[in-house]
């Protein structure tokens, strides 16, 4: 992922840090619907920085960790991240990755979208739909993009979100 511009060790210290406070602070401090998904806000810096097969691999990689941990709907997880990887990383070619505001509205619309796609792969779409995309999961749309435009706001000078070449 770096091929000696700036934003090698950066990004990994910062995908690091992420996946702790993901594994590690969240389930402490709140772990309720709408708690920020750091998971999906690295997935998402990092389908930023590549092209679409790539972040689609890493949006496998990055579902295949959270269905571990929820062995009901083994599949789901990866199915829904790496459709969100893939079109993130597509749609950053439409718009400019160093525009903070598009990046928070790109993690809550990533939030929303896999949610919904989760809804779906776990076949509970009925009305449990009109539930889950209410209130708890606009709730957590809305805390993981402030937590993503934090994360960026602290990134942006220290890591190149140029596609690699």
């Amino acid at each position: 992922m770096s091929n000696g511009r700036r934003g090698g060790w950066p990004l990994w210290l910062v995908l690091g840090l992420l996946a702790v406070l993901h594994f590690y602070l969240r389930p402490r401090v709140y772990s309720g619907p709408g708690s920020p998904d750091f998971l999906l806000i690295a997935l998402l810096i990092i389908a930023m920085r590549s092209r679409p097969g790539p972040a689609a691999v890493a949006g496998f990689v990055v579902g295949l960790l959270t269905d571990v941990l929820s062995p009901a709907h083994v599949g789901a997880g990866a199915l829904a991240h790496t459709v969100v990887a893939y079109g993130a990383a597509w749609g950053r070619s439409v718009f400019f990755p160093d525009n903070l505001t598009v990046n928070a509205g790109m993690f809550a619309l990533a939030t929303l979208f896999r949610n919904l796609i989760l809804l779906a792969a776990t076949g509970s779409m009925g009305g449990a739909l009109a539930s889950a995309l209410g209130w708890p999961s606009l709730v957590q749309a809305l805390t993981t993009a402030v937590a993503g435009f934090l994360v960026m706001l602290l990134i942006r000078h220290r890591v190149d979100f140029r596609l690699e070449t």
